[in-house]
C-alpha cells in the first residue's frame, strides 16, 4: 500500500545496518550464481522466522552487483547469527569459499557493517509503501521536528 504522506522512521534506539551482496564475475557459471543466491534465500527465510535472532528486516536490489540492506538490533546479534554453526549462514559461508577455490572467482561477495546511534541518521519517504528504516523501526509523519533533514538528524 502506498502511503501518500511524508513519513520518517522513529529514532529512539540504536541498530546495525548490514550491507551485503555479490558480484557476478562470470555470467556463464550459472551453478555458482544459483548456489550463492539460494544460500541467501535460505538465510532470509530462517531469519524472518526467528524474531529472537535480532534481525529486523531487509531490502534488496539485483544486477551484476547485488545489494541487500539488512537491519539488525545489534552487532552482537548479527555476529552471533553469522558464527552459529547450527544456523544457515555458517555452512553456506564455508561452502562458498570451497566453491570459490574451484570456480576461479566466478562470484565475488562483499559486506559492510555500520553501528547506528539515535540522533545520527535521518530518512524520509513520500509516496512509498512501508520501506527501509520506517518499515523496521516504525514510522512517524514527517512534520514538526521531522519536517526537514536538518531537523530529523537531530531528533532523539
Amino acid at each position: 500500500m502506498i502511503n501518500k504522506k511524508r513519513i520518517s522512521a522513529l529514532k529512539d534506539k540504536s541498530f546495525v545496518v548490514f550491507l551485503i551482496g555479490m558480484r557476478v564475475n562470470k555470467w556463464w557459471d550459472i551453478p555458482s550464481i544459483f548456489q550463492t543466491g539460494m544460500g541467501m534465500t535460505s538465510m532470509l527465510k530462517e531469519l524472518y522466522a526467528n524474531k529472537e535472532s535480532g534481525f529486523l528486516g531487509a531490502e534488496s536490489w539485483g544486477g551484476r552487483t547485488t545489494i541487500m540492506v539488512q537491519y539488525w538490533e545489534s552487532f552482537e546479534k548479527l555476529e552471533a547469527f553469522a558464527n552459529d554453526r547450527e544456523k544457515t549462514h555458517y555452512p553456506a559461508w564455508i561452502e562458498f569459499y570451497k566453491r570459490a577455490k574451484k570456480n576461479n572467482g566466478a562470484i565475488g561477495i562483499w559486506h559492510e557493517t555500520y553501528k547506528i546511534e539515535p540522533g545520527s541518521y535521518e530518512c524520509v519517504y513520500a509516496n512509498m509503501p512501508s520501506f527501509g528504516l520506517a518499515k523496521v523501526l516504525g514510522s512517524v509523519e514527517a512534520v514538526g521536528s521531522f519536517q526537514s533533514a536538518k531537523d530529523r538528524i537531530t531528533v532523539k
